[in-house]
């Protein structure tokens, strides 16, 4: 690990974890209404795994994939620190804004109710771009196209077809009001032409 870049990664990744190990462990009581887990779900987890964490550590820790090394203009990694902080801030608040309604996978939960609230007031799926964002910010720190950008890749994948399956899903449960609801948000960013 001589790139001081990857400590940096290092350091917000522990905090990325951090973040979802305390969400994980308070929802942890509660009790899933509805659950949608599937083989399809598995394997985008799986790739999720892989993309997110396991090849970015395999870059940083070991030489096996010094072949996918590159050199970034020295501004870009500053870029990716930026996006990076800003991901973590907007993921740190995705979890707080639902509180016990989050699950990692496509589940309801008991008492489960439509956020509108918070960062949910203008984007559907906020944690969501918090992590496209931190893999953005993960290929610009990281020097490395499997290490650096495998977050990114895999987590599009993960939206391209999770996406659909969650908003299929907030719909049969919440019904005109989740349709109402996408009317007025962005799925990933905020909509522009939002009435106020």
């Amino acid at each position: 690990m001589t790139n001081p870049w990857n400590l940096v990664f290092l350091t917000l990744f522990a905090v990325y974890f951090t973040i979802r190990g305390i969400y994980i462990d308070r929802a942890k009581g509660t009790r899933t209404k509805v659950s949608r887990i599937d083989v399809m779900e598995r394997v985008l987890l799986f790739l999720v795994f892989l993309g997110n964490l396991l090849l970015p550590l395999v870059y940083i820790f070991t030489s096996w994939l010094q072949f996918f090394d590159y050199t970034l203009p020295s501004l870009l990694p500053w870029i990716g620190t930026v996006a990076l902080i800003v991901a973590l801030w907007l993921f740190w608040r995705s979890h707080r804004d639902l509180g016990l309604n989050w699950s990692p996978s496509l589940e309801i939960r008991e008492q489960h109710h439509l956020v509108t609230h918070g960062v949910y007031h203008n984007i559907r799926h906020p944690m969501y771009s918090a992590i496209l964002l931190f893999g953005i910010g993960q290929g610009l720190v990281l020097e490395n196209w499997l290490g650096g950008w495998s977050g990114l890749v895999s987590f599009i994948l993960m939206v391209v077809v999770r996406l659909p399956r969650e908003e299929s899903l907030m719909t049969e449960f919440f019904g005109d009001a989740y349709l109402a609801y996408m009317k007025t948000t962005g799925r990933l960013i905020p909509r522009v032409n939002r009435r106020l």
